[in-house]
């Protein structure tokens, strides 16, 4: 029987974390350790000591769209960061932090998978070092700041009907999603509806993400609308003061985390956003100090390319400033053959022609990543019941779309089953082909940008929305939001609005449901179907299977 992850991960032979800072030349006195194998960045060393120093490269890792079978995003990420350092490379992974909410629901942990995970494995699962916790405080904050200003009298003069800012906890619990609040008598408050997203799902964590600085982090959050007055006047947090004690409880998580894998090279994971309802990347702090310190950088997207890639490249790279020099697009033969009509129980059979009709999903996304002017390889993230008539197929279909498909064992093997995926990677990045640009202008109109999105990346007809939403973008528009990026929300699992359209779909219609503000991360989120901000726990949540042997140590985490 196989080892689970975290027997992998356990077994794992870690160098103190100050080893690890040696390995990029971070000096020790720049550690800012949490315990043996952890530590943060210290800004001053970033601000100072690295500043003017010349960028490595730049690899983005994304997928086909997610299905069940599973793609193995993070998995790749850190086989190919391992991959390169093998072959002679100096190379950085930046990844996101999980969030506790899926880990102990049904998507488990994020911490890679096999012989390719970062570690400590239950530190950077569980609460790791508190930044999601600072984020969580720091937005409920502003919630009780809002909520007393209106107790005290409303100088502002907000609308309790429109107050905005909901609170976040990080933990799926479906019974907080719509709530009433200040409940209990005239001591308690006014009440109102109210209700909880989870903390990825807030507009502080993206926020904190595209942060370079405790001064423009400041900034960010004194930007964020609250709530309107009865005339529809925006009401800010700095109208009520509260942005400068928020950067108070977020300035030491603002550090960069250092963590490393199972091979002892050096990982960045630092912030964690919804790849949805906002961008899915990783701090642009923990992705630049990795670029002034290594020759390679590995970073990932969430979810497919259709969003995780493009939010990636038209949000993070337009605000940071950062070009990507190349792309990896993660698929495997189970996940394509499912996108072709494969049952999950049907997915340990060979079957070419349905993953011929699959692959696609695995074309339109290279097609997609060239457009952005990046080059893209295709990593084959390999299972033992994939048959190789099956693997030809793949590297039939990425060959013509002049895109290499290389097959990796990293799961299995690790840095040695990535060697040939990091020589391509290598030549891909050396090449100098790429040419990065956004999808999109920022003087275009936001309908247009959405429109430009969902006809060029999704390959759909036309979008539509009701008059009142059609009546919002041109508010936002003519109140000089119009500059900012969109960050569409909807599902991972399809090019369309509709889950379960597989392969890629294309002459549908997006419909936008809800276009909503996120004033202080500076971008536009636009809805497209149902997406959920707080997740529920599944009939039997992973939380269930979650304990600690006779020895102290976890089990059932994954």
């Amino acid at each position: 029987m196989p080892k689970s992850d975290i027997e992998i991960a356990r077994e794992g032979k870690m160098k103190p974390i100050v080893e690890v800072g040696d390995k990029i030349g971070i000096p020790r006195d720049a550690l800012l350790n949490y315990g043996p194998w952890k530590a943060k960045v210290s800004l001053d060393y970033i601000n100072g000591e690295l500043k003017g120093r010349k960028n490595g490269k730049l690899i983005l890792v994304t997928a086909i769209n997610p299905t069940p079978a599973g793609e193995g995003k993070t998995t790749t990420t850190v086989g190919l960061g391992d991959g390169l350092n093998r072959i002679g490379k100096k190379a950085i992974i930046c990844l996101r932090e999980p969030s506790l909410g899926p880990c102990f629901g049904v998507k488990g942990g994020a911490a890679g998978g096999g012989y390719a995970q970062v570690v400590p494995m239950e530190d950077i699962n569980l609460h790791f070092t508190g930044d999601f916790h600072a984020i969580q405080v720091a937005h409920n904050l502003l919630a009780a700041m809002v909520d007393n200003h209106i107790y005290w009298g409303n100088e502002l003069g907000i609308d309790q009907r429109r107050v905005t800012w909901r609170r976040v906890l990080d933990m799926n619990d479906r019974a907080l999603r719509q709530i009433n609040s200040s409940l209990g008598g005239v001591s308690n408050g006014f009440p109102r509806e109210d209700g909880f997203d989870i903390v990825v799902a807030s507009e502080v964590m993206a926020i904190f993400c595209l942060s370079r600085s405790v001064e423009e982090l400041t900034e960010r959050l004194g930007k964020i609308i609250v709530a309107y007055t009865r005339d529809k006047k925006p009401i800010r947090a700095a109208d009520l003061k509260a942005h400068g004690a928020m950067a108070v409880l977020l300035r030491d998580a603002l550090a960069p985390n250092l963590v490393q894998t199972l091979e002892n090279n050096p990982a960045f994971i630092h912030g964690g956003p919804f790849a949805n309802i906002a961008h899915g990347c990783n701090t642009v702090l923990a992705t630049e100090t990795a670029l002034k310190l290594g020759d390679y950088v590995v970073t990932e997207a969430g979810f497919g390319a259709d969003l995780g890639a493009e939010k990636f490249f038209d949000i993070k790279c337009r605000k940071a400033g950062l070009k990507p020099d190349a792309a990896v697009i993660v698929a495997t033969v189970r996940a394509l053959k499912m996108h072709g009509g494969v049952a999950k129980e049907d997915l340990g059979k060979e079957n070419v022609a349905a993953l011929k009709k699959g692959c696609a999903n695995l074309a339109r996304h290279i097609r997609n990543v060239k457009s952005f002017g990046v080059p893209a390889v295709v990593a084959i993230n390999r299972f033992i019941s994939d048959t190789d008539a099956e693997v030809q197929a793949i590297r039939e279909t990425a060959r013509e779309l002049g895109a290499e498909a290389i097959l990796c064992t990293h799961w299995a093997e690790g840095s040695k089953g990535t060697e040939e995926l990091a020589h391509h990677v290598v030549k891909l990045a050396e090449s100098g082909t790429a040419q990065f640009a956004p999808l999109y202008e920022d003087s275009m109109s936001l309908w247009d940008k959405v429109k430009t999105v969902a006809t060029k990346l999704y390959d759909a007809r036309d979008i539509e929305a009701d008059k009142s939403v059609r009546d919002r973008f041109k508010e936002l528009q003519a109140a000089g939001f119009g500059h900012f990026p969109v960050c569409m929300a909807k599902t991972q699992y399809s090019f369309s609005t509709d889950p379960n359209l597989k392969g890629a779909p294309k002459d549908h219609t997006v419909t936008i449901r809800e276009v909503r503000l996120s004033a202080g991360a500076e971008f536009i989120v636009v809805v497209c179907g149902d997406i959920m901000t707080m997740p529920g726990l599944p009939r039997v949540p992973s939380a269930a299977h979650i304990y600690l042997n006779e020895k102290g140590q976890i089990e059932g985490l994954f």
